[in-house]
């Protein structure tokens, strides 16, 4: 018989056929599949509502050396499942009870030519699904495994559009997957044709390579994960998460990223009382004055930390500067007459007594240097905390290192804001006393409104993210009242406002009485509407009291805000902050309302509501 016509005889009969090894969600809406090929390429592929998100997408790994590549040949040893079905009460967040639900099934594979055994741990979840890489113990001496690339894939259905970003402070471009260029960023949010919404997640990195996403070296039209050097694992050994979070509409993706909370262990400090988020000023002056004053400013309006940014020990770049002590920068200060100095050790008791932290910057040249001294030091000075500066990201020794300078902070009792390139994983579920991060295009690029519209759905999912928002500052491309609303829409446990402001600015206009009440963590979140780069009104809850953001882009709208998230038969009291004549006019308007109305949003481009609402006396 002909080879050809073998081989069609045999697919007919289900001879060749790939097995297939499904797991779906609790609710029966997600599913995600891991198949093996008659080759023995492992595969996977997702749907939500019967639908797909991922269609068949190869798995595996390249070596250096080809003969030790996992790419074929792969052969079924078992397979197991398990199921959880729990909750449990975070730190602090953007929800006060997270859901934890999942089933799981593990696909345990072994490489014939090598003999190395690999397992797929696949979850479907309610909120989306994830799959990762075991190296299980048992591997033999040595059992360590070099790899040069991971080519997991991503072949979306086609007219699929991605979100495309380059650079963790880059904008945001919709574009056709098949056009993404090279070493683009995650998360990635994608639309699909039919109206449906998708995020891209990296879960738990750690001891491994960042991943970004390139075009599939494999499948034309896919794209595959890219990471950023090579990885080394050594047996018992997990690679991170590739999830996806899943939803029928944008604000899906921000009511579920808890996703990536669940898939990072527990919290492993055992007493997290000292962990304070809040809102927090930045002092630039370098002084004792202006330290005190900020302090006093914080008192004043309800924060809880200041912030002593770079140039309190030297310049941050030069590699002399030594974050021991304070030695001020001079190409800060010297242009300062009878600059008054600062007595660092007096300001932290200042702020002690009046119940306000003090976090100190520190540049990644003095981090790497010195970290096991300052650490134990900057503990013993009664500092609250420490903003990582400019940290290294990407390679292997990089994420290590970060996350390892997360867990040591954690034990001298440092709460940690890491700025610059870093973006989240989830590690603030295990190590809360990371608050924030950057990783985001904020206030420091002066963003355009429309780019601030696109965050929720494209950033957010990933994690929090530190905007430094602010209000006086001439270049701000959005109105006051757009600034406002942004500290409800952007969430960060350590919320920076004020950020190029100073507290000799402030003319107490009435407006700004909004940030002296919003809250930084919150025990429930909903968003209310949002279109991608349009459009976003998110409501939060702390306690009884709820807070609406609501921003637009660069086109003027109308929009009515519905108010059924609000418990039924209470009055509230509607504190609403909007847009006056000019882009730094706001208007202050009380109104009474229940679960039954709505609010009305008149925004002019780039404009903004920010509401409080509490219940009515």
């Amino acid at each position: 018989m002909p080879l050809l016509r073998l081989l069609a005889c045999l697919l007919a009969i289900g001879v060749l056929r790939a097995a297939e090894y499904p797991v779906t969600s609790p609710d029966g809406q997600v599913a995600l599949v891991v198949s093996l090929d008659a080759g023995g390429v492992p595969r996977y592929r997702v749907t939500h509502h019967g639908k797909p998100v991922v269609l068949d997408s190869r798995l595996g790994f390249e070596a250096a050396d080809k003969t030790k590549s996992l790419l074929d040949g792969f052969e079924l040893v078992g397979t197991a499942q398990s199921k959880t079905d729990s909750s449990w009460k975070p730190v602090y967040g953007e929800r006060a009870v997270i859901p934890d639900r999942y089933v799981q099934l593990t696909v345990q594979l072994a490489h014939k030519a090598t003999g190395t055994r690999v397992n797929i741990i696949s979850r479907a979840y309610d909120e989306g699904a994830a799959l990762r890489y075991e190296f299980p113990a048992g591997q033999g001496t040595p059992a360590t495994f070099a790899f040069a690339a991971e080519r997991t894939e991503f072949r979306f259905p086609e007219g699929t559009y991605g979100y495309e970003e380059h650079g963790t402070e880059g904008e945001y471009s919709r574009v056709l997957i098949p056009a993404i260029k090279k070493d683009c960023e995650r998360p990635l949010t994608v639309e699909f044709p039919d109206g449906r919404f998708a995020s891209l997640v990296e879960a738990v990195l750690d001891l491994y390579p960042r991943m970004l996403l390139s075009p599939s070296p494999f499948t034309p039209g896919a794209l595959a994960s890219a990471l950023s050097g090579p990885a080394t694992l050594t047996a018992p050994a997990v690679t991170p998460w590739r999830a996806f979070i899943v939803g029928d509409r944008p604000g899906d993706l921000v009511e579920r990223n808890h996703l990536v909370l669940n898939l990072n262990p527990p919290c492993a400090i055992a007493d997290t009382a000292w962990i304070k988020p809040g809102k927090a000023i930045r002092e630039v002056s370098l002084s004792t004055p202006g330290g005190k004053a900020c302090i006093d400013f914080a008192v004043a309006h309800g924060f809880r930390h200041i912030l002593y940014d770079a140039g309190w020990y030297g310049h941050e770049y030069d590699d002399a500067s030594d974050a021991r002590g304070v030695h001020l920068d001079q190409k800060r200060v010297g242009h300062i007459p009878n600059h008054p100095g600062l007595d660092l050790a007096e300001v932290i008791a200042y702020g002690k007594a009046r119940g306000i932290g003090v976090f100190l910057y520190v540049n990644r040249r003095a981090l790497e240097r010195q970290l096991d001294e300052i650490l134990p030091l900057y503990e013993k000075w009664g500092v609250a905390g420490v903003k990582f500066g400019f940290v290294n990201v990407g390679a292997q020794q990089w994420s290590t290192w970060v996350h390892a300078a997360v867990r040591k902070a954690a034990a001298h009792h440092l709460m940690v804001d890491i700025h610059d390139s870093y973006r989240p994983s989830g590690l603030t579920r295990t190590y809360p006393n990371l608050l924030t991060q950057e990783g985001v295009r904020g206030n420091e690029n002066m963003p355009t409104a429309a780019h601030n519209a696109t965050l929720p759905f494209t950033r957010s999912p990933a994690g929090p993210a530190d905007v430094t928002i602010c209000v006086y500052d001439q270049r701000i491309k959005t109105t006051r009242a757009h600034q406002l609303a942004f500290a409800v829409v952007s969430y960060s446990p350590l919320q920076l406002l004020y950020w190029y402001d100073r507290p000799a600015q402030f003319d107490g206009a009435p407006e700004l009485a909004f940030f002296d009440h919003v809250p930084t963590v919150w025990d429930d979140t909903k968003v209310v509407a949002g279109k991608i780069g349009d459009h976003a009104t998110l409501a939060r809850r702390s306690g009884q009291d709820w807070f609406v953001g609501t921003i637009t882009g660069a086109e003027a709208r109308d929009l009515t805000v519905p108010l059924g998230f609000l418990p039924a038969g209470k009055k509230f009291t509607a504190h609403i902050y909007e847009n006056g004549d000019t882009p730094a006019a706001t208007r202050v308007r009380m109104e009474t309302v229940d679960a039954t109305g709505t609010l009305r949003a008149h925004l002019p481009a780039a404009g903004g509501q920010a509401v409080w609402l509490t219940p009515a006396k």
